[in-house]
Parts: C-alpha cells; sequence; structure tokens
C-alpha cells in the first residue's frame, strides 16, 4: 500500500478494513460497536485532556485516536450493509448547512444566543418523532453535564428563573430541606435533597454562565495540588500521614493554600 499518494481520510478508511480484514488483526476482527463504546468515551476523555494541556501534538494525536473511532464504527457498519463512512460525512455535512440559514442561506442573526435559539428550532423540527425537548440529551452522560444540559434546553424556551437571587435562595432552600432529612434520619429523604441540591447548584452556575464539569474539574485539580503538597511537607518532616493529627493536617493544609497561591 502506497499511503503517499491516497489522501489521508481515504487511507484511514482502508486502514479500518484492512485491520477487519481476513489477514488483519485478530483482535479488531473481534470487536463490535458495543465493545467499542467505552474506548469511544475515553478517547473523547483524552482529547479533552489534551486541550486543557494546552499541549498542541497532544491534541493532535488524541484526536487522530477519536477519529479513528469514527471510522471503526463506520466500518463494522458498512460490513453489515447499514452505512459507510461516506454517508456519516455526508449526514452531518448535510445537517450543517440546514442547521446554519444564517451562513448558508437568506437569513440574518448577529449574535451567538440568536444562533442558538434558531438551531434548537429548527432541531425540533427535524426531531419532529421526539415527544420532549429533553429527549436529545444523551440518557448516559454524567450527571453533571446532563443536568447542566436538560437546564439549558428548557431555558431556551423560557422556562428559567428571573435572576440569580432567586436560584441561590433556591439552593439555600434545598440546604435546609437536606438538615431537615438528616436530623430526621430519613436515608431516602436525605439522598433525595442531596440530588435536589446538586441539581439546584448546577442551575445556578449555568444561570451565570460557569461551566460545572469545568468548575468542579477546576476544584478538584486545586485539591489534588493542595493535597500533594501536604504530602510532599510530612515526608520532609519525616512524619507518616496517617500517624499525624487532624490538627497537624489542618495547619499543612493551610500552608500548602499560602504556599501555592504565592507559585500561582
Amino acid at each position: 500500500m502506497n499511503f503517499n499518494e491516497k489522501r489521508p481520510l481515504y487511507i484511514l478508511e482502508e486502514i479500518a478494513a484492512i485491520l477487519r480484514g481476513e489477514n488483519g488483526c485478530a483482535w479488531d476482527r473481534e470487536q463490535t460497536s458495543k465493545s467499542l463504546k467505552p474506548y469511544l468515551i475515553e478517547e473523547a476523555y483524552e482529547v479533552y485532556d489534551a486541550i486543557e494541556s494546552g499541549n498542541t501534538e497532544e491534541i493532535k494525536e488524541e484526536l487522530g485516536d477519536l477519529l479513528y473511532q469514527v471510522y471503526a464504527h463506520s466500518q463494522i457498519a458498512a460490513e453489515k450493509g447499514l452505512f459507510t463512512i461516506d454517508d456519516v460525512a455526508k449526514g452531518i455535512a448535510h445537517k450543517l448547512v440546514h442547521r446554519h440559514p444564517h451562513v448558508f442561506g437568506e437569513e440574518v442573526i448577529t449574535s451567538a444566543d440568536e444562533v442558538s435559539d434558531r438551531w434548537e428550532k429548527i432541531k425540533k423540527k427535524e426531531k419532529s418523532h421526539r415527544e420532549s425537548i429533553l429527549d436529545g440529551v444523551p440518557r448516559h452522560e454524567p450527571a453533571l453535564l446532563r443536568a447542566y444540559r436538560i437546564q439549558q434546553k428548557v431555558s431556551r424556551i423560557g422556562f428559567d428563573w428571573e435572576k440569580i437571587e432567586d436560584v441561590i435562595n433556591k439552593i439555600d432552600e434545598e440546604v435546609d430541606e437536606l438538615k431537615k432529612a438528616v436530623a430526621d434520619n430519613d436515608r431516602d429523604a436525605i439522598v433525595d435533597e442531596s440530588g435536589d441540591i446538586l441539581f439546584s447548584i448546577v442551575n445556578a452556575l449555568r444561570f451565570i454562565s460557569v461551566n460545572p464539569e469545568e468548575a468542579l474539574t477546576g476544584a478538584i485539580q486545586k485539591f489534588i495540588s493542595r493535597f500533594r503538597h501536604v504530602e510532599k511537607a510530612a515526608d520532609a518532616m519525616g512524619r507518616d500521614m496517617d500517624e499525624m493529627s487532624i490538627i497537624e493536617l489542618e495547619e499543612l493544609w493551610q500552608d500548602s493554600k499560602t504556599a501555592l497561591s504565592q507559585d500561582g
């Protein structure tokens, strides 16, 4: 195979077919769309991490891994006579043109918010078979993101709070209800009210244009950095953390906040 004489996207299509062919790879031949699902999610998250790192080479490499997943799934479908990679490309090309009438048509839209509203209206017509505007939110999306997307969807038809103070008050209300559930030792109510608090916090963040996934990811990374600082400090003292008191650990934790703040 002379790769140099072919377009890269065609090469990738041919490689996918060869790997699943009679003389290809035993592992690739055994795969199905269902068995490849975890890899699809994993590769998407690796792209996410690469973008966060800002490393151009990593982004390019991880996008390649994710792109191959599209070709692998399309090759499996092609073998069953369902669709090909060309059908996938044609489908998304048609969708993008249809949902951007302000670019490919005569409509005039000037703001990003107008674009989003128009997109949802066009999408609703395309998906007229759906019973609810929420049917398009993936069931297996992480709960935090799913809550965010659901709230975005309903807000676009006017089902939303008027001001941020109302959303904050809702969080306070849910916290009070959790406190009561804890006081009553009502396990079912505790779980229920905990979910309501999380949902309300996501709603508040969405209202002020903060992506909850990014906010929580940042908080997690901050915690990791501070905890590692505590580990190193304890090690420098010749102490085992599991033998230190909570007061000693708290002192190291406060030191880490100061030290990392100065480094930043």
